[in-house]
């Protein structure tokens, strides 16, 4: 993990689980359980949606420590839900970070151009620049 993005982690402890695009999502332990907490008490039970977001995002969610070398041991079964091989991106966006095998993250974005583009522009609008 990259001392920039370490030195941000409080603590040695980190959540991992899958995110919504073919990534990893790790959270501070107190961040994962405000958003899990938010998951759970405003989804239902009864509503095939939600169960199925709490299983992809909730269920698979691990403790996963850093090491002293700044390393994370990431499960083999969430290596494997990504595809992630060798090489990885890391993404430090403030509140989490997402991990992604690196082949993956460059398809995702020359994929995501045209939609990045529309975003940016409806953006741009929003705060008026």
């Amino acid at each position: 993990m990259p001392s920039k993005i370490r030195s941000a982690i409080t603590g040695n402890v980190l959540i991992i689980t899958r995110g919504v695009e073919k990534c990893l999502w790790l959270f501070p332990p107190e961040e994962w359980k405000r958003i899990s907490h938010l998951l759970l008490d405003s989804t239902s039970l009864f509503k095939s949606k939600t169960r199925l977001l709490q299983r992809r995002i909730i269920a698979p969610a691990q403790e996963c420590e850093i090491d002293k070398a700044g390393r994370i041991n990431i499960p083999p079964t969430l290596r494997e839900s990504i595809g992630l091989t060798k090489e990885a991106v890391i993404l430090g966006i403030e509140r989490y970070m997402e991990i992604w095998d690196e082949g993956a993250y460059e398809e995702f974005l020359t994929d995501s151009e045209k939609e990045f583009k529309e975003a940016a522009e409806e953006l741009g609008e929003i705060l008026q620049l």
